[in-house]
């Protein structure tokens, strides 16, 4: 569980285009975050002075804001400007999440349809000094109830604030006492947990599921390219729970996660039940690429 940093009590917040007081940092009523959901982000690290897939994370994000027809949105490069001008303005270069929104914007008055949004997009971008949400030590997890949106219903590729389902089977994490949920797609197969995507090591090979039915993260997509470099095997693939309990390693992958190991997945102790050699290794290479690939920030 993640506790409060006491630095974050007087950071400064951009909103609207406009840097706030963290106390001051508001949306309307109106807008289509509180209304409906209706907004799309991104979760973004800062590495040693730089951003981490910077560029990625902007172009998941207008990808995300054209497939739901919004308006007026904003270009990236000055999306870009608002994240540097945020961390200059907290003095943040290292150790920091950046939690992105961009929401349809605000209604003339209440309902769902969009039509009802002529203002254009509001943007928010929130720097908090965090870090990784879990820890390198391992997590445990169990196999929640709550099945992955599959994209027949709601295309797990827009990277949308409506979090429901996610947070559903968050709940049953918290009911069993345990760090986080493994989600199913709709034919019984690990789609991802409800806050990261899934690794298993097996006979030396890396293998995490199809995205399908789960966001296909950009640490997922790093880890890819790391073992590629690395000649170690990878591939994607359907993979049951059955294989999560008898894989050699487990881990997660995700911009506030990074890697973790999981430990033990529904009681089932998975290999000797420490943080693998394996997973150790794709750590280390992990944060070096992170860097070495990140955006600088221009004002350091």
């Amino acid at each position: 569980m993640q506790s409060i940093d006491a630095r974050n009590e007087h950071i400064m917040v951009h909103v609207r285009g406009e840097l706030v007081p963290r106390a001051s940092a508001k949306i309307s009523v109106f807008d289509s975050a509180v209304q409906g959901g209706d907004a799309v982000w991104e979760g973004l690290r800062v590495y040693k002075g730089r951003i981490a897939a910077l560029g990625a994370h902007l172009q998941r994000l207008q990808n995300s804001a054209k497939a739901l027809a919004f308006e007026a949105v904003p270009h990236s490069n000055e999306i870009r400007e608002a994240i540097f001008a945020t961390l200059e303005a907290n003095g943040m270069s290292d150790e920091t999440h950046i939690r992105l929104t961009l929401t349809r914007g605000e209604k003339i008055t209440s309902g769902m349809n969009p039509k009802l949004n002529q203002s254009g997009c509001t943007l928010i971008v929130l720097a908090e000094w965090k870090p990784p949400v879990y820890s390198d030590s391992g997590i445990r997890v169990i196999s929640s109830v709550i099945r992955r949106n599959t994209p027949q219903c709601l295309d797990s590729k827009i990277h949308h604030n409506n979090l429901l389902n996610n947070i559903l089977a968050a709940i049953d994490a918290n009911v069993a006492g345990v760090d986080s949920a493994v989600m199913l797609d709709v034919n019984g197969f690990i789609s991802e947990t409800n806050d990261t995507n899934i690794f298993i090591v097996r006979d030396g090979e890396l293998l995490t599921p199809f995205a399908d039915a789960c966001l296909p993260g950009l640490t997922r997509q790093m880890i890819l390219e790391i073992a590629k470099a690395e000649a170690m095997p990878a591939k994607e693939k359907n993979l049951s729970l059955t294989e999560l309990y008898s894989a050699d390693e487990a881990f997660t992958t995700g911009t506030m996660g990074e890697l973790t190991p999981v430990l033990e997945a529904d009681g089932r102790v998975i290999a000797d039940g420490k943080p693998g050699e394996l997973t150790g290794r794709l750590q280390k290479l992990h944060r070096a690429y992170a860097y070495e690939h990140g955006e600088p920030l221009p004002f350091l």
